[in-house]
């Protein structure tokens, strides 16, 4: 059922007469507390000399100030408190993520999701080698990842190392890191810890030439940039020491036939 702006008002005011009233019902025994104190000293005061009258309603009157000044603090407190948490600022909002299209997307977040974990096992893993071997593999995955970025192209071949090659590391590396804190020294387990970290050395050399090969298509580009450029600087005489020469020979006859003349 739907509730009107009319019915959400009206609540939110039940709401805040249900609290005054919870207010008052605290600060009337404090009230009554100071003003049965003063009658009972105006009474007392009563029977005694003018002295004591005097003294009486002094100490009565101050006993109601202090009354007074402490239900003011603790209704300052109350409201404060109140306005504190109805003007708390809204969380800020979740920062988007920046997308680079439905095909490098998901590829970006494989590599980040596997970053993440090589992270985790480099810190958990205390071997010195193989925190090592983990940390080129990591690096190499980033430069893929930028090459995804860069070269949509080259996304079916980064396809293959995100979904196969990457993951089947990342568990033979936590494979290596359970045995490696259960603690348990014995043939079958130190053998399959070494052929991991030999492992990791092949695959490292294969992660470099998989990087090598994808790069390959933007250094084809950059020699063609430059041959192009070397075209043009030639085409217009601005490169070669043959033509420069050519300009200062050109140059000098002129000066000297300026002189003979």
């Amino acid at each position: 059922m739907i509730k009107t702006k009319d019915e959400g008002v009206q609540n939110l005011s039940g709401r805040k007469k249900d609290k005054k009233s919870k207010k008052n019902s605290k600060v009337f025994p404090i009230i009554s507390f100071g003003v049965a104190a003063s009658a009972f000293f105006s009474l007392v005061a009563m029977r005694g000399s003018a002295y004591d009258v005097v003294l009486t309603l002094g100490v009565s009157a101050l006993a109601a100030g202090l009354v007074w000044l402490i239900v003011r603090a603790k209704r300052q407190q109350a409201e404060t408190t109140a306005a504190e948490t109805t003007e708390a600022p809204d969380a800020p909002a979740t920062a988007e993520k920046k997308s680079y299209g439905s095909k490098i997307d998901p590829i970006i977040e494989e590599g980040n999701r596997a970053l993440a974990e090589m992270g985790r096992l480099y810190a958990s893993i205390q071997d010195r080698e193989v925190r090592q071997k983990i940390n080129e593999i990591m690096r190499i995955t980033d430069k893929i990842m930028q090459d995804a970025i860069q070269d949509p192209a080259d996304v079916p071949q980064i396809k293959k190392f995100m979904n196969y090659y990457l993951p089947t590391t990342i568990k033979l590396l936590n494979a290596y890191d359970r045995m490696g804190m259960q603690g348990i020294e014995g043939e079958n387990v130190d053998k399959s810890m070494r052929n991991i970290n030999e492992m990791l050395d092949t695959a490292i050399e294969a992660y470099k030439k998989r990087l090598d090969s994808l790069l390959a298509n933007q250094a084809l580009d950059i020699e063609t940039d430059i041959a192009v450029l070397n075209t043009m600087l030639e085409r217009d005489g601005l490169t070669g020491s043959r033509d420069f020469t050519a300009d200062n020979e050109q140059s000098a006859q002129g000066q000297a036939r300026g002189a003979t003349m």
